[in-house]
């Protein structure tokens, strides 16, 4: 983790914060009010989480409230389904926007009766010049805009031509409607940018209604002056587009259309963006590897999105307490993806239930235990939970242990299953190895093993007649072979294999090229059977394997359990990073 985000400010401290309670102090205003303004073109990812856990924070903090707005304006990439989505990630989430659900397209007639205003106003005007004119006309850093030929257009002929497309007399791209501000303003922004373009297409709440649509420079502002939002919290791309936004609010407030009872325009703060190491946060990449089949959808849980994180494995409380680690300021972080499974762990450590599951099964036959006999053994639900309770999971003859919790020819400081090794069982006996069966391969397919009775539950056994104390220092994990019930689980990694999936994209390289060919590993695994009683979204830990949950894909009525594997209980990458 870098020095930056070991230092981040805790929430509470936050200069965000600080302004809000400043302004609070002041009387600016009584209590905040704050939105979150998603577009519905794709699914919420991690940096979404920590925009809506800042924005409904501090409305909540400071006894305000908070808004869930969606800027649907551009029909062309909308649909309902990313609507449904995002309202459930947010409400998942924690946030709570209550009455305060919005859209955008709710304020179109408004939107479009203070363009009209503005163009009356001589602060705007309908451009014939095609995209790519307006483009090429609006300069460079150094060198100032051309003015459009349109620019002086009389305002009766710019109503006349903007009420035409409202009307949908011309088609995609042949007008649209620009501020007139300055072509020479050292902020791009401010060159006569486009408020509205011409649309044809169907908008998932207004259908074929409108064929013009505001741009988001346009909708933004107004939109958070109509609903009295006190700070809109952007991150910090939006610094440059501040002129802009208090620029139409102004000339809109000076040609009388303020919204009946608002008694102040909004506030935008900015905030950096927080980067992810091994993550990549581009939505269009992100359609990229949803539509091309690299994933299996946008809930995959090797993707960033909140769904995807969800049906991993990972909580809420997880997310937020990452969320509230990183902090926020107004330098771009790179936070480490060990800290979100740090926290994940942290959180699922407290109440996710253990059960015993062998990932990578090799038999263990006890040759000297009884071939009908079948014990209860009682075993701890969670060590960090008294209120947990126990279970009883059977014990027989043949057994099921991890692959590598044996092995043939092992080092001295190898302290689990050997030839002529002993070790304690997990909530069962001490066993010791005393014969290993290979196959033709000469692959190792079953162990021999004596028990002894004396230490029942895995406890130590008595003394010997002189005294002697005889001593273990390895427990291994194990699943009864006539009781296991086999689950299929998927072992997620990280979707890349780089710490930076977009690294070289400026010497023509692709992030493709990053991707990770063992994120996604299945293998057949066999349970201790009480994981059938487990539900779908479940939080469990596989004993000394990782953490867990039961995917949607499982079909209880057909035994059919598949397993997400959420994270590993070590952290393995890090280690992993070094050797590299």
């Amino acid at each position: 983790m870098s020095d930056e985000t070991n230092t981040a400010e805790p929430p509470e401290e936050n200069f965000l914060r600080r302004i809000v309670a400043e302004d609070q102090r002041t009387g600016r205003h009584a209590a905040p009010v704050t939105r979150f303004p998603p577009e519905p073109n794709g699914f919420l990812h991690l940096g979404h989480a920590t925009a809506v856990n800042l924005s409904c924070g501090i409305a909540r903090d400071f006894g305000g409230t908070f808004h869930l707005r969606f800027d649907d304006t551009n029909p062309a990439k909308e649909e309902q389904r990313y609507i449904d989505a995002i309202k459930h990630d947010v409400a998942w989430l924690g946030a709570d926007w209550g009455e305060h659900l919005y859209y955008t397209s709710d304020y179109f007639d408004q939107l479009y009766a203070w363009a009209r205003l503005l163009i009356e106003h001589g602060h705007a005007y309908v451009d014939d010049q095609s995209a790519e004119e307006i483009r090429a006309n609006r300069g460079t850093l150094t060198e100032p805009g051309t003015n459009s030929p349109f620019r002086d257009r009389p305002a009766a002929e710019s109503l006349d031509l903007f009420a035409k497309m409202k009307a949908g007399d011309f088609p995609d791209g042949s007008k649209v409607l620009r501020a007139k501000i300055d072509m020479a303003s050292p902020n791009l922004n401010l060159r006569d940018p486009v408020l509205y373009r011409i649309l044809h297409a169907e908008h998932p709440r207004t259908g074929r209604e409108w064929c013009i649509y505001p741009m988001y420079d346009f909708a933004h502002g107004q939109s958070d002056w109509i609903e009295g939002i006190t700070h809109s919290l952007c991150s910090l791309e939006f610094e440059a587009h501040r002129p802009l936004y208090e620029w139409l609010i102004e000339k809109i407030d000076e040609a009388g259309g303020s919204p009946e009872g608002v008694q102040h325009h909004p506030r935008q703060i900015e905030f950096a963006r927080n980067t992810v190491t091994g993550m990549m946060m581009s939505k269009r990449n992100l359609l990229a590897l949803v539509e091309e089949g690299t994933v299996a959808g946008w809930d995959d849980p090797r993707m960033p999105t909140i769904s995807g994180l969800r049906r991993r494995g990972y909580t809420a409380a997880a997310i937020q307490r990452f969320c509230d680690l990183a902090g926020m300021s107004k330098r771009v972080k790179a936070l480490e993806l060990s800290m979100l499974e740090f926290c994940v762990r942290e959180d699922l450590n407290k109440h996710a239930l253990r059960r015993s599951v062998v990932v990578d099964p090799i038999k263990v036959v006890i040759t000297n235990y009884d071939d009908d006999l079948v014990e209860e053994m009682p075993a701890v639900n969670n060590p960090e939970d008294d209120t947990a309770g126990t279970r009883m999971v059977p014990f027989s003859k043949e057994l099921y242990i991890q692959r590598e919790d044996f092995m043939e020819d092992a080092p001295k400081k190898f302290f689990r299953l050997k030839p002529g090794g002993e070790v304690r069982l997990r909530y069962g006996y001490w066993i010791r190895c005393e014969a290993v069966i290979k196959d033709d391969a000469g692959e190792v397919v079953e162990l021999r093993c004596t028990y002894d009775p004396q230490t029942k539950g895995g406890d130590s056994p008595p003394p010997d007649s002189e005294g002697s104390v005889r001593k273990v220092k390895g427990t291994i994990h194990w699943v009864s072979a006539r009781h296991a019930v086999p689950v299929e689980v998927r072992l997620y990694d990280r979707l890349f294999a780089t710490d930076n999936p977009e690294a070289g994209k400026r010497k023509g390289r692709d992030w493709r090229e990053n991707l990770n060919p063992e994120s996604l590993v299945t293998k057949t695994a066999m349970a201790e059977p009480s994981v059938a009683e487990l539900e779908v979204g479940q939080a469990v830990q596989f004993e000394r394997v990782g953490y867990f949950t039961l995917d949607e894909d499982s079909d209880k009525a057909s035994n059919k359990l598949i397993f997400n594997r959420t994270v590993t209980l070590k952290d393995s990458w890090a280690k992993q990073a070094k050797k590299g």
